[in-house]
């Protein structure tokens, strides 16, 4: 038998740019071709039932089963005219992806015979099996009831052959076992309490948005190279590898021509992706070798949420028709940039206003400050849960190296915004806040410009940075579900919010004029988080030591940062809010020290395997090699010529010999650290262990498993080299 990596080269080069069938049409041709839209429910659906299902979603209020019941028919209708066969509750367990379990759309009669059905109970409601899904203690595993429900704010659509539902996911007892239930709570909570801020400002604001445009980045591999390496295949990225002579350091392929056979690939996922409603709008190299980017146009966070799972679905399935596969690992490649998902996020008005753009004019501008201030307390008040809510074994790997987001939480506002901020927190009320007597408001920072987009440098090393009109949250990890990073911040801003205005109220009750309330508080606060803002380098060391001074949160294990869930002022925000419960938080900490523990024990097996039948038998083979050639040079030279010839190879003998050694001993040690890990009973007292104990010995492993990659001869390794996996396309 060959060696494996060769044949998986040889097929690699084979593969060519796939012939893509997307129509020439434009693009609003085919746009959300697979949703069933409010535009398409008109032909299926009365009016007065469109009516009254069109105001209460979006007046947030519970769909009547009667209308459902309506509705069903009329979606059955339309998928089954487009071919479907079957319908799906989709949801968003605690795995971080979705899940869904297919019904056909037939019954049997009382005869026996076949019948047409899919009522609106099945539209509603469904009771897939909780017992395996996450649950951290919330349910025992013989309590196997849970039940997913319609979420009408969020369109169906179709996967092939099957109906689609977006669903939120509880237990039997009521609790959330998803994501997407504590998110919409969240937007609730935030429209809520941003409304009523609203209202001192502008009295026709009736609902308030939260908006997420994402930028999902991922690596493309050939799947031949990618079978042949099981740590991809298993765990997703590459747990050892020597960094390539050439990587990314001369950022050539950053905004480079986009390679042809990943181009075909990405025109076919655009076109799947766009059918299904999602307007993805940009694509480009990212830094790192056969590293890429897409992004869409901001949507509602719920339903951009709901795209952002689909999408990575479909490009799982494209890429395959292209021989590639995906990696959505935070960290695939060692010694090159790491991907993320960064979420732009904001919060818009029915009247068209962004709040956190500069206005036009100075009440526009004031309620731009007290919007943006108030983000900023947020962020300071619960900095180490909004750690906590985008850290996981995979990103752990990616925050805080030099080309990610660090791990601390800080904002980048720019030298202009942080100007206004400085003039104001000096100011005096009678110097900002000027009212004529035509009751004309003068704001005198009015020369806040109407700022636009560009009013603020990029600072790619801010985990939380304002861009102009919005804040980009840019640790969230690439293969993350952006509803746990978009849940603690709606939920922190709305908290905040609340807070802001009992504060004002009380005094405007006593008689004090608004607009001189508004502007004391706000410089209290701009005063108050004025720790959490930094625009300098995120990745120096003087600013580690500053943050650790300004009180925030420092702590770099994945384990100890899922505690901030449990901090008395988390549990109270979340509460207050109504976007989770204690339970529901003791509940998701578990799962996420669970997953962490999970997640290292594959790796750290993985890594075993990988060392002690690929690494370890290729460095023997090459040793045995340069011995025999040792015993040859013996019999045919001098001893005296004998000790010059043989030194490189006594020199390269030894090295294999002390490498194999050392991963031999640190192989066995690592194997003890996690069997001692797993007999702890308490889930972070195990995933600490994990990351003291074992994550370091792997670190360890790797090194050495490197060194012998760069020793033995080429055609004994037997795993393709970083060479091949990021510049093969």
């Amino acid at each position: 038998m060959g060696n494996i990596r060769f044949e998986a080269l040889k097929t690699a080069f084979e593969h060519k740019p796939a012939v893509v069938d997307v129509p020439e049409g434009k693009v609003k041709d085919y746009f959300a071709q697979d949703v069933f839209t409010r535009e398409k429910m008109k032909e299926y659906i009365a009016q007065d039932v469109l009516d009254q299902l069109f105001d209460d979603v979006d007046n947030g209020r519970t769909i009547h089963r009667d209308i459902a019941g309506v509705v069903a028919i009329g979606i059955r209708k339309w998928a089954m005219d487009h071919g479907a066969t079957h319908f799906t509750h989709w949801f968003q367990p605690l795995t971080g992806g979705t899940a869904e379990k297919h019904d056909a759309f037939f019954t049997l009669g009382k005869s026996g015979e076949l019948l047409e059905e899919f009522s609106g109970d099945s539209l509603y409601q469904q009771e897939p099996d909780a017992s395996s899904f996450p649950s951290g203690g919330i349910r025992n595993t013989f309590e196997a009831r849970g039940y997913s429900a319609w979420d009408p704010s969020s369109p169906v659509f179709l996967i092939g052959d099957t109906l689609c539902i977006p669903t939120v996911f509880v237990a039997y007892t009521g609790e959330a076992l998803d994501y997407k239930t504590p998110l919409i709570r969240s937007t609730a909570a935030l429209c809520h309490a941003a409304r009523e801020v609203c209202a001192y400002f502008d009295k026709q604001v009736k609902h308030v948005h939260a908006n997420l445009g994402w930028e999902q980045e991922y690596f493309l591999v050939d799947e031949s190279l990618y079978t042949a390496r099981p740590d991809l295949l298993l765990t997703g990225r590459t747990l050892m590898g020597h960094n390539s002579a050439k990587s990314q350091q001369l950022e050539d392929h950053y905004f480079g021509a986009i390679p042809a056979r990943v181009l075909a690939f990405m025109r076919e996922l655009e076109y799947e992706a766009l059918k299904a409603g999602i307007p993805v709008r940009t694509r480009h190299n990212e830094v790192a070798p056969n590293q890429f980017e897409m992004a869409p146009i901001f949507e509602d966070v719920n339903l951009a949420n709901d795209h952002n799972l689909l999408v990575m679905s479909i490009m799982e399935r494209v890429a395959e028709k292209h021989h590639f596969r995906v990696l959505l690992h935070e960290k695939p490649y060692a010694g090159v940039n790491g991907s993320g998902k960064h979420c732009n996020w904001s919060m818009s008005t029915n009247t068209g206003i962004n709040l956190l753009a500069p206005g036009k004019n100075p009440y526009q501008n004031l309620q731009f400050i007290t919007f943006l201030v108030n983000v900023l307390m947020a962020v300071q008040r619960h900095n180490g849960l909004l750690k906590a809510s985008i850290v996981s074994a995979t990103n752990e790997h990616r925050l805080g190296a030099n080309e990610a987001p660090p791990a601390i939480i800080s904002v980048f506002l720019g030298k202009q915004i942080s100007e206004v901020l400085d003039k104001l927190e000096h100011a005096k009320a009678e110097e900002a806040i000027i009212i004529n007597a035509k009751k004309e408001m003068k704001l005198g920072v009015a020369n806040i410009p109407e700022i636009l987009l560009d009013n603020t440098d990029r600072n790619r090393t801010s985990p939380f940075a304002f861009t102009g009109n919005r804040f980009e949250f840019r640790a969230v990890g690439s293969s993350a579900n952006c509803g746990a990073a978009m849940l603690a911040l709606n939920a922190a801003v709305a908290e905040q919010l609340m807070l802001f205005k009992e504060e004002v109220d009380v005094r405007i009750e006593k008689g004090e004029a608004k607009e001189r309330v508004l502007f004391d508080v706000i410089k209290k606060y701009i005063m108050a988080c004025k720790a959490i803002r930094f625009d300098g380098n995120g990745y120096s060391d003087e600013w580690k030591a500053e943050a650790a001074k300004r009180g925030l949160d420092c702590e770099t294990s994945v384990p100890k940062i899922i505690d901030n869930y449990l901090l008395p002022s988390s549990i109270q925000m979340f509460e207050t809010t109504g976007v989770l419960s204690n339970a529901e938080l003791h509940s998701r900490s578990e799962v996420k020290w669970e997953t962490y523990v999970k997640k290292l024990q594959i790796e750290s097996r993985v890594m075993g395997d990988l060392v002690v039948n690929h690494v370890l038998p290729a460095a023997k083979r090459y040793q045995t090699m340069l011995l025999q050639n040792v015993l040859a040079v013996k019999q045919v030279f001098s001893a005296d010529e004998t000790a010059s010839l043989n030194a490189m190879d006594y020199s390269i003998i030894k090295q294999i010999e002390e490498h194999s050694g050392a991963i031999l001993e640190r192989v066995e040690q690592m194997t003890d650290a996690r069997h001692k890990a797993n007999r702890q009973s308490d889930e972070r007292a195990k995933a600490i262990a994990y990351h003291d104990n074992v994550l370091p010995l792997m670190t360890q492993i790797r090194e050495h498993a490197d060194a012998l990659e760069l020793i033995v001869d080429d055609e004994m390794w037997t795993l393709p080299k970083y060479r091949e996996l990021m510049f093969i396309h």
